[in-house]
Order: C-alpha cells, then structure tokens, then sequence
C-alpha cells in the first residue's frame, strides 16, 4: 500500500506490531472505521483467551443442583437457633426463588413456562433474630 509521499508503507500489526512480511497474513479494518491490522498470529492468541474464557464459564444450574428447602432449612439450622417454622417457610421460598430463575432462563431459551415472583416480610419483636435470617440467607 502507498502513502501520501507515494512511497510504499508497510503495514504492521496494530497489537504485536511484526511488519506485514513477518506473519502469514494480515487482516485489516473494513474501509469506513480508522486503519487497524491484525495478523495471524495475534488472531490465534485471541481465540485462544476467548477458548479460555468458555471454559471457566460454570455450567449453567439445572433444577437437580439447585438447594433443596431441607437443604436450607439445614444450613439456617447451623446459624440460628429456634424460630422453626420461620426457617421452614424461608427455605421453601429460598428455593421456589431459585428455581424461578431457573425457569426464566428455560424460558429465555423457548418455553412458555413462568413462576410469579413472590415477596417475603419478617414480622416480629426487637431480638427475635428477622435480621439474621436474611444475613445468613444472603450467605
């Protein structure tokens, strides 16, 4: 390619900078954005980050991972005492919580199902431990 002087340019890579005769090939910018180039070899790093990157995404939840209300009602058993039938109540709506994003995300992928969102109030005396089941369910 020539420049403005009329003298041939050669073109380097916008990342690794090797010159145009260094690497296999060179990619460049489509004509309406500012010049850039990306060789070969720089194509295949990204692509390998990208490679990496889909690995370390987890999988996504199915409903047989997600906690079971007794599963939580367990982990609530370990941090607060009493305050049974509150811990019941939270671990059932802790899952249909759970399994309602779930769903929405089945849903997002082409079924027609949906769970209605539900909102939970903890009601009681100064001292009865409302507080602390949020924090340990925010856990």
């Amino acid at each position: 390619m020539k420049n403005r002087t009329g003298t041939e340019e050669i073109l380097r890579c916008s990342f690794c900078h090797k010159s145009q005769d260094a690497v296999a090939k060179l990619i460049s910018s489509p004509s309406d954005y500012p010049r850039a180039y990306i060789c070969d070899e720089c194509v295949a790093v990204c692509n390998s980050i990208l490679e990496d990157d889909r690995a370390a995404t987890p999988a996504a939840t199915t409903p047989n991972q997600l906690p079971k209300p007794h599963e939580v009602k367990a982990f609530l058993d370990e941090y607060v005492i009493g305050q049974e039938q509150t811990k019941k109540k939270l671990a059932v709506a802790v899952y249909n919580h759970y399994k309602r994003i779930y769903m929405n995300r089945q849903k997002a992928a082409g079924d027609g199902i949906e769970l209605s969102k539900s909102n939970i109030m903890l009601i009681g005396p100064t001292g009865t431990g409302k507080t602390l089941m949020a924090q340990t369910l925010a856990r």
